[in-house]
């Protein structure tokens, strides 16, 4: 990843890769400032299709497999999952579970990172869970088409709630290649900017409003900044990746040129759009699968029960019954101090 070797004294300031980002100009944000920092030219990421792709996530490099480069080891021996040996959760940002807002990852399909513009970032996955686990994975969608012979570039994003601590960005670059892309693969889409739609009574939205959600592909999140932020939301109303934005857990299925009939703009009295008439390598329709499930399905039928479906039938679903969902998050307030974070590090398992 850029910046895996940065210290606490590379840059005259704290500029490691779990440090947050914040009224930074753009140069100082960007991949966190590390460009000049990149991985060897050997090392990606790889991303197989259709499977699970294994990060780890800690608050110091020491308690990740990667320990050797960071001079010692501190992982936990009782709880291998801990991401932040030694330090209470407030250490990476969360009151408990029902707090984390989750993470996502995003692809470019340029080799060189830096002819890479914000807008050519694709969100391609997302765990809703992250930052709770220092294993985490991320799924990736089937129809992943391959990156050109000198890899992708990939990015890793994170945005916590408003309940802990102050207004922070993290984003971590390195070098990713897609695995096992399949007959199937497509081409994606042009991202959009990520609309807040979903159900959020801190700020007196009590339901869900699906027609002013955006579907398909999306940009991440650019937030508290001082230049290029696509996002303009608050302080206390931050944007983050989960169905508040319409990031729904796991692979984003949808992200393709032909994922939809059409996709209207987005706005409050807008129409759903419908999936397109594809079929995986799987065998669903999900056109006729979709109608199938949901004239079956009561409202407001359980995260479980969806995820029995194809990764596309299950997207297709949720989003006609999004109107049914609410999301809903913790309501206590903690005390906005920054602290230093989890940082994304690049790693497969077998």
């Amino acid at each position: 990843m850029f910046g895996f070797n940065v210290t606490d004294t590379t840059f005259p300031f704290d500029n490691r890769p779990v440090s947050p980002l914040r009224n930074r100009t753009f140069s100082s944000w960007w991949f966190h400032g590390h460009l000049d920092y990149p991985p060897h030219p050997t090392d990606f990421f790889e991303l197989p299709a259709g499977q699970a792709a294994t990060a780890e996530i800690a608050c110091d490099k020491g308690a990740t497999s990667y320990h050797a480069s960071a001079g010692a080891d501190i992982r936990d021996p009782d709880n291998p999952n801990n991401v932040c040996p030694g330090r209470g959760i407030e250490a990476f940002h969360t009151t408990g579970l029902s707090d984390v807002t989750g993470c996502a990852l995003a692809i470019a399909y340029q080799s060189d990172a830096r002819s890479v513009k914000p807008e050519d970032f694709t969100v391609f996955s997302v765990n809703q869970t992250c930052v709770w686990t220092r294993f985490t994975d991320f799924q990736v969608p089937e129809r992943m088409p391959p990156c050109p012979p000198d890899g992708c570039t990939c990015a890793f994003f994170w945005i916590h709630s408003q309940n802990s601590g102050a207004e922070e960005n993290y984003m971590n670059g390195f070098k990713c290649k897609v695995t096992g892309s399949t007959s199937d693969a497509a081409t994606l889409a042009a991202p959009q900017i990520p609309r807040r739609c979903g159900a959020d009574p801190l700020n007196n939205k009590l339901q869900d409003v699906p027609g002013n959600c955006t579907y398909g592909a999306k940009q991440p999140f650019y937030w508290f900044n001082i230049e290029e932020n696509n996002m303009v939301e608050g302080a206390f109303a931050p944007p983050v990746y989960n169905d508040l934005y319409n990031f729904l857990d796991g692979a984003q299925d949808d992200i393709f040129v032909d994922s939809y009939e059409s996709l209207p703009d987005p706005s409050p009295v807008a129409r759903v759009p419908t999936l397109a008439d594809i079929t995986l390598s799987l065998g669903y329709n999900t056109t006729t699968t979709d109608r199938e499930l949901f004239a079956r399905s009561e409202p407001g039928s359980s995260r479980k029960r969806q995820k029995a479906v194809d990764e596309l039938t299950k997207r297709s679903l949720r989003a006609s019954l999004h109107s049914h969902r609410q999301w809903t998050p913790a309501a206590a307030m903690r005390s906005r101090k920054s602290r230093s974070v989890p940082q994304h590090y690049s790693h497969n398992r077998s």
